[in-house]
This record gives structure tokens, sequence and C-alpha cells, in this order.
């Protein structure tokens, strides 16, 4: 309401209610646009144990089983080198986990479903937080 009320942005969709003050009545916005853009970098993904398990749909990257008691593994052991990344981290059950070991992959002759890569943060993904309803912003984020 700040930005609106000091002329930096303008509304584009209302529909959330009213907000009223002693002398007035404003209607809420839900999609606002800033008169100027302001640059930012783009947003990453977070490197986390809940972002690593969301890129692999909550499904062992070994055996492909969905289960809800997942952990992490290095696909490369950190004591050989392995980092903490996006490309060395997969979402694997505890039985293929403790199967795999300290070992490679190739060792225990275990492949991957898929390989390990660094998510690229969507505007639902970004933006989910900060709205309950994303489908009334599509028509913004087109093209993000």
């Amino acid at each position: 309401m700040g930005l609106i009320l000091a002329g930096k942005a303008t509304v584009l969709e209302n529909g959330r209610g009213v907000i009223r003050t002693i002398s007035r009545t404003y209607e809420r916005p839900s999609v606002i646009r800033l008169i100027y853009m302001v640059h930012r970098p783009r947003p990453r993904v977070r490197l986390c144990k809940r972002e690593i398990l969301r890129r692999d749909d909550y499904r062992c990257q070994y055996c492909g089983r969905k289960t809800r008691q997942l952990t992490l593994d290095h696909v490369v052991p950190r004591h050989r080198g392995g980092e903490y990344d996006w490309e060395n981290l997969v979402a694997a059950c505890p039985e293929c986990n403790r199967r795999k070991g300290g070992r490679s992959p190739a060792e225990t002759s275990m492949e991957l479903l898929r390989e390990p890569f660094e998510p690229r943060p969507t505007p639902g993904y970004v933006f989910a937080r900060y709205t309950n309803n994303i489908e009334e912003w599509t028509d913004y984020l087109e093209g993000w």
C-alpha cells in the first residue's frame, strides 16, 4: 500500500477485500506493478535437504521407491573429494544409502535414475510463499 500511495506502483488486480482507515477505504490489491523496474540478480534455489528431496520427487534415485524416510547421498563420497553441491547430492532410501556406503555407484553396480542437477527457480516456486493463489498471477509471470 505504501508503494501505491507514494505513486511508485499501480494496481493491476483487486479482489482481496478492502483496507479501512479512519477517513478512507482502499481496495486491497492482489497484483501490483512497479512504475520502474528494479533490477535484481536471478534467485537461486537454496541447497538444502528439503529442496533436494523436492527436486528428486521424494523418490530414491537408486531403486525408484517413493517413501517419506529418505536420506541424502553423495554420489562421489566426501572422503573421495565429492563436494556438497547440487550435482553430487541425491535422495536415497536408507537401504540403498547403506548398500552404497562410501563407494561410488559404479563400484556397487548401482545406477542413478537421472543425473542430479541444480533446479531452475520457477515463478511458482519463488512466489509460492507470498501468495495463496498462484493462478491469478499466471498472466503476469509469463516469460519469466
